[in-house]
């Protein structure tokens, strides 16, 4: 018997318009990804490493920068921007043609994301109740609706915008994840795609530098298909194509162990002892701000839906994302609570939070409205009083304000930004007001705003405020400063710079920063500013004179002493 808390009229499952929903996806991409430079660490890191394979200066096998392999072993992002990179040429420009597979890997990621959410809804066990005269919600409407608002939620998780928009080897993982949910999550319907979106995602996942969360999914997944298979009652169709599922299960896992071995590529391990972790106050207050709005709905999914989650046949659209999000939440924690792999949960904690949205109340869902109506709309406001002090100095104390966290920044009026800024702006306005108005039955409207919101702010942000955020996050300005006192020819020894700060260096100061084998006998050392004494105990200070010290013009925490050898 199907025990479900959703009520949903046939009204309800209204579908949000396609125009609307595609509108938000690709303003939400290209925002962030358009027309800005490489910024620090990883994004820079990353770009550092493509750039290195397109000028045949690393093994496509084993990718590296000045003979530093990879922290993750990850091959196929740095491959996709290196294939970019040799057809745009070597300049700073081909940085946007770098960041284009990884535009479609965002893309790819809400695509698989919504289809994901979408066969989950399908689920029997996720139907909503039958009503005794008729008017209940359609199967195939209710789960676009819930697809709709898994996206929703998805795109309004505050840890999404920053971390999804970097050139980085999660992004990529982010969107096999996702195609790996959506897989599993269509098998009874789809079992042919399902089983080729099974084998891309895991097969992916392992080569984009997450072997040990493939392994793990793909045993999940395997286990939670065999216990649909025996506790199963009725002999449906299902359950043949869960066979299916479990043999492709089984082989691609044993694949993905198969590369990761042969290639070496088993660096993202869950062996970090448990009191070297993060703190669990420090790793909360991360889950609390990364993951919201998602996290509160899906603890009520789980709440409402505990009669499903507990039972002996676990339903599928409560434990397959929580296979996922369990999985990701403890890499997470034993990896120092690493931002970049908590971002991998956002699909997983989305589509539970799209459950939650049919058992809502009336006035949980106008509290939600009206917090966020308030929350983002005093945000924005914010942001234009900055961008207006920025401009023309007025309002003083903001104008101070970016003064000091930015000195020397000399802001430029740009048509164009204002104009982005302004259609983002009026955008918004016209979201609040059709919210505001009588739209009370569909199941995604209390997420509309969360979406909306995020999106406008950080629209606001990639477009006025791109040169601010240039300035103070990328190293434009340092890595040419560095290279002016490099006058006299000879490579450039480097020590303990962190990747980003290597990969500036060499891109953009155009400095040749020797590999491992030769900066030995380099005439130029590059440092961190500090006391000489923390310098390693190879490193005889006496053979060297110090010629300058290059801070970053807002960053006091990156800068080196250029030393030059006497």
């Amino acid at each position: 018997m199907n025990t479900t808390p959703a009520i949903v009229t046939q009204a309800g499952a209204a579908r949000l318009p396609r125009l609307a929903l595609l509108s938000l996806c690709v303003v939400y991409v290209l925002a962030g990804f358009v027309g800005r430079s490489g910024w620090k660490f990883a994004d820079m890191g990353a770009l550092g490493y493509m750039a290195e394979l397109a000028w045949g200066h690393a093994d496509w096998w084993h990718p590296s920068l000045v003979g530093m392999a990879s922290e993750q072993g990850a091959l196929l992002p740095y491959w996709l921007g290196a294939w970019m990179l040799q057809w745009g040429g070597s300049g700073l420009e081909a940085q946007s043609l770098a960041r284009i597979p990884f535009m479609l890997a965002l893309g790819a990621a809400m695509a698989a994301h919504w289809y994901g959410t979408y066969y989950l809804a399908r689920s029997p066990r996720a139907q909503p109740v039958v009503f005794a005269f008729g008017g209940e919600a359609k199967t195939t409407d209710y789960a676009r609706s819930i697809a709709d608002g898994g996206l929703l939620a998805f795109i309004a998780c505050l840890g999404l915008a920053p971390m999804a928009h970097e050139t980085s080897p999660e992004l990529v993982q982010l969107a096999f994840v996702a195609l790996f949910l959506s897989g599993v999550s269509a098998l009874p319907w789809r079992p042919l795609r399902a089983c080729i979106a099974i084998t891309l995602s895991l097969l992916g996942l392992c080569i984009s530098g997450a072997p040990t969360l493939a392994l793990i999914f793909g045993l999940g997944a395997m286990v939670f298909e065999l216990s649909q298979l025996f506790f199963t009652v009725d002999h449906t169709p299902g359950l043949y194509r869960g066979k299916a599922g479990v043999i492709v299960l089984l082989i691609s896992t044993l694949a993905c162990v198969a590369i990761a071995s042969t290639l070496d590529l088993w660096r993202w391990k869950l062996d970090v002892p448990l009191h070297l972790a993060s703190p669990w106050q420090g790793y909360t207050e991360l889950l609390l701000w990364f993951l919201w709005p998602a996290w509160p709905l899906a603890l009520w999914t789980l709440w409402v839906w505990r009669r499903q989650l507990w039972s002996l046949h676990a339903s599928r659209h409560l434990a397959l994302p929580l296979l996922v999000l369990l999985t990701v939440l403890v890499a997470s924690w034993c990896m120092n609570s690493s931002e970049h792999t908590l971002l991998l949960a956002l699909p997983a904690i989305s589509s539970l939070a799209a459950f939650a949205l049919p058992t809502l109340k009336r006035q949980v869902a106008s509290l939600i409205d009206w917090f966020t109506l308030l929350f983002f709309t005093g945000w924005g406001l914010v942001l234009w009083v900055h961008f207006i002090a920025m401009l023309t100095g007025i309002p003083a104390n903001p104008a101070t304000n970016i003064a000091r966290l930015a000195p020397g920044f000399e802001a430029q009026f740009s048509w164009l930004a204002l104009c982005v800024a302004g259609i983002a702006t009026v955008a918004w306005g016209r979201l609040v007001h059709w919210r505001v108005g009588r739209h009370r039955g569909e199941l995604w409207r209390s997420l509309v705003l969360p979406a909306g919101g995020i999106a406008w702010c950080w629209t606001l942000m990639m477009s006025m405020g791109i040169a601010l955020f240039d300035y103070t996050q990328s190293y434009d300005r340092w890595a040419p400063l560095v290279a002016k006192h490099i006058n006299t020819p000879g490579c450039v020894r480097a020590e303990q710079l962190n990747i980003g700060e290597i990969a500036a260096l060499r891109w953009i100061g155009k400095l040749p920063i020797g590999t491992a084998t030769l900066r030995n006998d380099c005439p130029w050392l590059l440092v961190p500013p500090g006391p000489k004494q923390s310098l390693p105990a190879h490193i005889d200070t006496a053979v060297w004179e110090d010629k300058a010290l290059v801070l970053h013009p807002a960053d006091s925490n990156i800068g080196v002493w250029v030393l030059q050898r006497r």
